[in-house]
């Protein structure tokens, strides 16, 4: 029975305050982004940007974990961290494409979709713990969504969302 038990640790190789601090920061940031979606009335706004980061960041976090755990230092065993990236990249674009819409000649939902792919990605840049590239691409994210957008309109490339303040 004590074999049982013994599987059940909670011990991890980065402390837990580190992994709570990196998933916090995973959906604080894509927040962010959602934030944004939410205020032009997007279909994925700040819950579904945050889940896509707060998923990525876990798999980046397990990611760290597996390649110290003891069942994988055999010799067969080899990590390669660009499978991770990959993974995410891959089901992240699945997911995205699903907002993608071609209506009456006009395509929708690619704004939305490229926000999803960038809430993985920053959710893996922080579940990485590479907390620089994690602020920097929501910064400029959020600049390319929410300037852009309003210099758009003033150029008259897009209308008004409505409801929006412009």
């Amino acid at each position: 029975m004590q074999p049982l038990f013994d599987d059940f640790t909670v011990d991890t190789v980065l402390p837990w305050q580190v992994i709570a601090v990196r998933l916090v920061f995973a959906i604080l940031l894509s927040g962010i982004l959602g934030f944004e979606r939410e205020l032009t009335d997007r279909p994925a706004g700040l819950r579904t940007h945050m889940l896509v980061s707060l998923a990525s960041a876990t798999f980046a976090l397990v990611a760290v974990e597996i390649i110290s755990m003891q069942v994988f230092a055999d010799q067969r065993v080899q990590t390669d961290p660009v499978r991770l990236v990959e993974a995410i990249t891959a089901g992240v674009a699945f997911l995205a494409a699903g907002f993608i819409i071609f209506k009456r000649g006009q395509v929708r939902g690619l704004t939305t979709g490229a926000g999803m792919w960038l809430a993985a990605a920053i959710g893996l840049s922080v579940g990485l713990g590479l907390w620089t590239i994690a602020a920097l691409s929501c910064l400029l994210g959020t600049i390319v969504l929410a300037l852009l957008r309003r210099l758009e309109v003033k150029l008259a490339i897009k209308k008004p969302t409505p409801g929006a303040e412009e």
